[in-house]
């Protein structure tokens, strides 16, 4: 069985604490498409690409679609994952989605979350149509030369398939407590 979700699968269920106060489950979501993406606070490969997230975000939320975030990596390989910096991060970069604490890494297994960032596109049925990263360069987002992701949207909004719905995802490892900081699962390979 693979370690992350395949595509046509569901969406897991999840209900997490946000940055804002309030709690989230996934059927709060109710845009035509759902893009759940895992992050955190101190990756390069996160810092570096947040701004073409945001256009994303921005350009696609009339179209339909709405992006959370969420931060799965264990506060005690890095403090700067813990929720105190997730709020501070917010309040200072105000980012156009809801940013999403997953403490136990449930939710990090459930989706199958390899790094920082790794996307995932849901339909309206909450079937995944899309998963891997945004982009080719997520530390210096201006360096791209592909838009994984942008192009994914873009062909579901259109009502037409992704032509590439599977990437692998660039980035840091997620950081799984208990776990030396580069660990990934065996069954985490490639995944295309």
């Amino acid at each position: 069985m693979a370690f992350t979700l395949q595509i046509g699968e569901q969406a897991p269920a999840f209900s997490l604490p946000a940055t804002d106060g309030n709690t989230y489950s996934l059927g709060d979501f109710d845009e035509k498409l759902l893009v759940v993406f895992f992050t955190c606070n101190h990756c390069p490969y996160v810092i570096g690409s947040d701004e073409n997230t945001r256009r994303l975000a921005e350009r696609f939320a009339e179209k339909g679609v709405r992006f959370v975030a969420i931060n799965s990596n264990s506060k005690n390989t890095y403090i700067e994952d813990d929720f105190d910096h997730m709020v501070a991060r917010m309040k200072q970069y105000a980012f156009p989605w809801v940013y999403l604490y997953d403490e136990s890494q449930a939710v990090a297994e459930a989706y199958g979350a390899l790094r920082t960032p790794h996307f995932y596109v849901f339909d309206e049925s909450r079937r995944l149509a899309y998963v891997g990263r945004a982009i080719d360069n997520p530390r210096d987002w201006t360096q791209s030369t592909t838009h994984e992701l942008a192009d994914a949207l873009e062909a579901l909004v259109a009502g037409k398939p992704v032509s590439v719905p599977v990437t692998n995802p660039v980035g840091c490892n997620v950081k799984w407590e208990g776990r030396d900081r580069k660990w990934m699962p065996a069954d985490a390979c490639d995944l295309v």
